[in-house]
């Protein structure tokens, strides 16, 4: 059985139901990456997924036990989150945010140690943050605080990892190192959930693809299998050509272009 997994969800913000009867097994030790056109639901289920929203119907599972009745530091301590947008503490620096990440791993008679403090410095060197250490969060780049927030993501130790959105504000040289650390993190036993929009890095990244419209999942598993042209006009109404990425051979999108008018002679 898949440690993380949804059953029968109905997810809904007051009156507003997104979806429902919605069924999801995250594949143990997969990069999984939701993709989706926008309002479909994608940060909606990852939010379920990370006990942020409680479910109207249905359960959230962690490792065989519904996930809101578990203690919140238990579910920290199995499952980290890089949620797309997070409330700065004044005044606070970039090593304290990402110490915190250390946080569920504290007890009462247990308090900062060295295995912290070697956490602490991995996380920060891996999102290329170190340099950062004693500025203000606050004072930082779009781009520099969602790094920041990554780090103290990692800094969690957790096997599970779930990340909405997680190139926000990234220029695409930042792009690339992020979902290149999240690939090593992979490849090293690490279970991955992200959201993104960009099709291509996607299809270049995921392991495992779910692909929402609606509020309902039309299409998962390997993108070299089930990325079509007609999956792509399907759910997102663009229609293009599939060829093969000529740096990984997963399936690269390649939107029709628009035909110019011809001028009159």
């Amino acid at each position: 059985m898949a440690r993380l997994t949804g059953t029968d969800l109905t997810l809904a913000y007051d009156r507003r139901v997104i979806a429902s009867s919605l069924e999801v097994t995250v594949p143990d030790g997969a990069f999984t990456v939701i993709i989706g056109p926008n309002a479909c639901g994608k940060s909606t289920l990852l939010r379920a997924l990370a006990r942020m929203l409680k479910p109207r119907a249905g359960a959230v599972h962690l490792d065989g036990s519904v996930i809101t009745s578990l203690p919140s530091k238990e579910v920290a301590r199995r499952l980290g989150l890089l949620p797309q947008s997070s409330i700065v503490p004044d005044g606070i620096t970039v090593a304290d945010l990402v110490a915190r990440g250390r946080y569920p791993h504290q007890r009462f008679m247990r308090q900062w140690s060295r295995a912290d403090e070697a956490a602490v410095a991995e996380a920060m060197r891996a999102t290329d943050v170190t340099g950062l250490a004693e500025r203000i969060v606050d004072e930082l780049s779009g781009g520099q605080r969602q790094r920041v927030w990554l780090a103290m993501a990692l800094a969690q130790e957790t096997p599970i990892l779930l990340l909405d959105e997680p190139t926000t504000f990234l220029d695409i040289s930042h792009q690339i190192e992020v979902l290149d650390l999240c690939a090593e993190l992979n490849e090293a036993g690490r279970t991955l959930v992200a959201v993104l929009h960009d099709l291509n890095q996607a299809c270049r990244y995921a392991t495992h693809l779910i692909v929402m419209r609606d509020g309902a999942i039309v299409a998962e598993g390997d993108p070299r299998r089930i990325v079509t042209s007609s999956l792509v006009e399907e759910v997102f109404e663009v229609r293009c050509e599939i060829i093969a990425d000529p740096q990984t051979g997963t399936p690269l999108i390649v939107p029709e272009a628009r035909r110019k008018a011809t001028a009159p002679a």
